[in-house]
């Protein structure tokens, strides 16, 4: 299909009237900012009634679109629902140039003192407002060219997770199994000192062993261990072959960066502005800085060959380039991810932290806007990675298995709106790509949110004693229990004891007290 157009008569004159006001030059120029400009007031126009007459200025498909004819199409089919291959395109194409023109001239015939330059700005300024303005999706970035790997396994995975008060019967928690449950996700509340940290990592220890190493794990402490706590830890980092991270004192084998495709350009494109976003939304720099950011990050980008990363540091030095000594929330969270070595400055893109166990603590002398930009670092990394992966198989109601993402301080990292958005994609998502989440959290309010049915996207829930236990309602809505039930669950949680929990799996009477101490 070949799009040679002519404008209307009048427009014909019009064309050279602001070709020589714009100081444009060629005259395809001021049709194609015509089309773009009668495009962006978001009018639709009728065939039946706004075609003009076609006497004035001709324009080949080559001298109009050069390049660029397909997305000059993509805009016109966006705008009206068409298929790329309709045959009214060259009208529509038409009808948006006639329409700009006669629009911009009219906007200099009543504003006199208006000149090209004001009309080029404004209209360039609003541009780019509408792109900043884009609000970009928590979904995961396609990457055509990854190569990170991860085994599965194949087999059940039962967790011991504790016994019956009155029977001394062992409780066991089929994860994988699609038959008893909808996915392996699990979320855990309770008060400090309440067992629910012994129950987690008893839960890691056992899956590890279920799977004969093959499953792996991370544990993100957001509010970093204690040194007493450390040296507790050290049978469990052990037994279970686990890296610990005591950042920023020892960086974490990741580049965040790492999750973006480096080839192709598009994916690229994407995955900056997604990294950009997340240091945008935990660090809450202004809209000039995020494009400081993000030009940064391209010029550093497209500076690699072979399928290298740039570093946190590289961007960062770009970003003091642009500007210069003067201090910035940008230049601060920057400087703390590349100073404080929250992240290693190398590390090979075919290798990945996801094929081994690690303990993320983030220490409490980070800074509040450094620790929350780290940990959504990371698991934007996990959820981008698995998102790029096929299906983990399912044989026989088994879901395979790869990963477990535990996060402890849940309530407080996906305490805003954006964050639970993120939240809601990656409980629903990952599962299939055989990833249980699970949540650790001091409170239940976080969870139960109106913009999603958490109880069934993380259908395995374990309530510890909280400090709310009046609420008989929320806790009900965490649980994803019935009227029928709540009566039992207000008389358990009235008699709770440390270590002794209320759960809503199937292995177990619904909301009656067992035991997690084994």
């Amino acid at each position: 299909m070949l799009i040679n157009i002519k404008t209307s008569e009048e427009n014909k004159r019009i064309v050279t009237e602001l070709t020589n006001k714009l100081s444009l030059g060629s005259e395809n120029y001021i049709a194609r900012i015509a089309f773009a400009y009668s495009l962006a007031r978001r009018q639709l126009l009728n065939l039946e009634t706004d075609v003009k007459d076609s006497k004035g200025k001709e324009y080949k498909e080559e001298i109009l679109f050069g390049k660029h004819v397909d997305f000059y199409i993509a805009m016109i089919c966006q705008q009206y629902n068409l298929y790329k291959t309709d045959k009214d395109i060259p009208k529509y194409i038409k009808m948006h140039i006639d329409h700009g023109l006669e629009s911009i001239n009219r906007i200099f015939e009543l504003n006199k003192n208006y000149t090209s330059i004001d009309f080029l700005i404004e209209n360039i300024e609003k541009g780019i407002s509408a792109l900043e303005d884009v609000e970009i999706s928590p979904e995961a970035v396609k990457n055509f060219n990854q190569r990170v790997k991860k085994s599965s396994y194949n087999g059940l995975i039962k967790i011991l997770v504790g016994k019956d008060l009155t029977t001394n019967e062992p409780i066991y928690f089929q994860s994988n199994d699609l038959s008893v449950h909808n996915n392996a996700h699990v979320a855990v509340a309770g008060n400090s000192g309440t067992g629910k940290t012994y129950f987690a990592l008893n839960f890691l220890k056992q899956f590890v062993a279920s799977s004969q190493g093959q499953v792996n794990f991370i544990y993100l402490d957001f509010k970093g261990l204690k040194k007493e706590d450390e040296e507790s830890l050290r049978p469990f980092f052990t037994e279970t072959n686990t890296t610990y991270i005591d950042a920023p004192h020892k960086p974490f084998p990741l580049n965040p960066l790492s999750f973006i495709d480096n080839i192709n350009e598009k994916n690229k494109l994407m995955g900056i502005s997604k990294f950009v976003d997340i240091i945008t939304s935990y660090s809450g720099i202004g809209k000039n800085q995020q494009q400081t950011l993000k030009d940064a990050a391209k010029e550093v980008f497209f500076g690699k060959k072979h399928g290298e990363y740039p570093s946190m540091k590289e961007i960062y030095e770009n970003v003091i380039e642009k500007e210069g000594d003067k201090p910035s929330t940008l230049r601060e969270i920057l400087e703390s991810l590349s100073d404080y070595d929250i992240f290693e400055t190398t590390v090979d893109p075919n290798k990945s932290f996801l094929n081994s166990n690690y303990y993320l603590s983030l220490s409490g002398d980070l800074n509040k806007a450094v620790r929350f930009t780290s940990v959504f670092l990371v698991i934007n990394y996990i959820y981008n990675i698995f998102m790029n992966m096929e299906n983990a198989p399912i044989e026989n109601n088994i879901q395979s298995m790869r990963y477990v993402l535990l996060i402890d301080e849940a309530h407080v990292i996906f305490k805003d709106k954006k964050s639970q958005d993120l939240l809601e994609k990656i409980l629903r998502e990952i599962r299939s790509k055989g990833v249980s989440v699970v949540l650790l959290s001091q409170g239940i309010e976080e969870f139960n949110q109106p913009s999603f049915d958490f109880s069934s996207m993380c259908e395995n829930a374990f309530l510890f004693d909280i400090k709310d236990k009046t609420n008989l309602k929320m806790m009900a809505k965490f649980m994803g229990v019935g009227e029928k039930d709540i009566q039992k669950l207000k008389n358990s949680m009235e008699k709770i004891q440390k270590y002794q929990v209320v759960s809503n799996i199937k292995e177990h009477r619904v909301a009656d007290l067992f035991t997690t101490k084994l």
